[in-house]
């Protein structure tokens, strides 16, 4: 009997135990919405999230959805109209995001989400396959200025970091907006297929969405938008070579509309201990993300204030 009263003892001891390793402000299984095609890099964002904040122990699990479309506002819309009050659940977004709410005009916007943290800044890169007769930056821009139609850039789609990082950087060297010859795709594979198919000239975008063919000798960068070098990566940034430019997409989270700020607080905290694990911090130094945590009031008011950048490079470069 006491053999049995002992045991008993021990497995409710372990029961306790177990309990009390799980954060009192765990979440159950957090359904992600990857606004974009898979493997993107809001789909990247969004798992490599979901397993950090398994390890740190603040998500007991993850689901992902994705939703391309309209710079990501279609996929917004649909978390925003299927998750009210839910706090077990995530929309990344971005500077793409929220040109895509600029151009849009969309009925449902961020200010229909809760915000919740900015996490990183990915930089763009410019580069080329490693046929191609260009051999640097200064070579690409020679024949930018002198022909501008014939380089066909591809990248993200229309109005995205990537295709105002274009129109910034024809605008430093004098060339027309209306001539640059600006190729948008939908997805990361498209765009690969295209440049290593020789069907346009150059791809730029975010060094994470090209790193694998960076490292096998396909693609060759020929700069980087970030504003220093970026550790590990051996190519100079346009500044370097005289373009005084930065080009890169942040990325962020967003919550469940209608969430109280006890909800929001517990949703803030698990997004933060999640970027403190192994899983996160090898990420960030794979994918070369520049790590850059806005919460609270300073998130939303670096959203409010991308609104007015964003809406002002658009309106300058003709895109609105």
């Amino acid at each position: 009997m006491y053999k049995a009263f002992n045991r008993y003892i021990c497995r409710a001891m372990t029961v306790v135990a177990l309990a009390a390793a799980i954060p009192a402000h765990a979440l159950d299984t957090v359904k992600f919405m990857a606004p974009g095609s898979a493997g993107g890099g809001y789909d990247q964002t969004a798992r490599t999230l979901g397993k950090a904040m398994q390890e740190a122990g603040m998500a007991k699990g993850t689901t992902y959805e994705n939703k391309g479309g309209a710079g990501g506002t279609l996929g917004l819309a649909q978390f925003v109209n299927s998750t009210k009050g839910d706090v077990n659940a995530l929309c990344v977004v971005g500077a793409i995001m929220v040109t895509g709410v600029v151009q849009n005009n969309p009925q449902i916007t961020l200010a229909n989400a809760t915000p919740i943290a900015r996490l990183f800044t990915e930089y763009n890169i410019i580069a080329v396959r490693k046929e191609s007769p260009y051999k640097t930056l200064n070579d690409l821009m020679a024949d930018f200025k002198k022909d501008p139609a014939n380089v066909k850039w591809g990248g993200g789609s229309k109005g995205s970091v990537d295709h105002i990082g274009i129109a910034e950087l024809a605008g430093k060297l004098g060339v027309p907006v209306t001539k640059v010859n600006y190729i948008a795709f939908g997805g990361g594979g498209e765009v690969i297929a295209a440049v290593l198919g020789g069907h346009i000239s150059v791809v730029t975008g975010g060094y994470a969405e090209l790193a694998k063919y960076v490292q096998a000798g396909q693609l060759r960068v020929l700069g980087v938008g970030s504003p220093e070098r970026l550790p590990g990566l051996n190519a100079p940034t346009l500044k370097e070579q005289g373009i005084d430019i930065a080009i890169g997409n942040w990325r962020g989270v967003y919550g469940a509309s209608g969430l109280t700020a006890e909800q929001r607080n517990a949703l803030t905290d698990a997004v933060v201990a999640a970027t403190k694990t192994k899983t996160w911090q090898e990420a960030v130094k794979t994918n070369m993300w520049t790590p850059g945590i806005l919460i609270g009031n300073d998130f939303s008011k670096f959203v409010d204030d991308e609104h007015t950048r964003l809406r002002g490079l658009l309106a300058n470069v003709g895109l609105i």
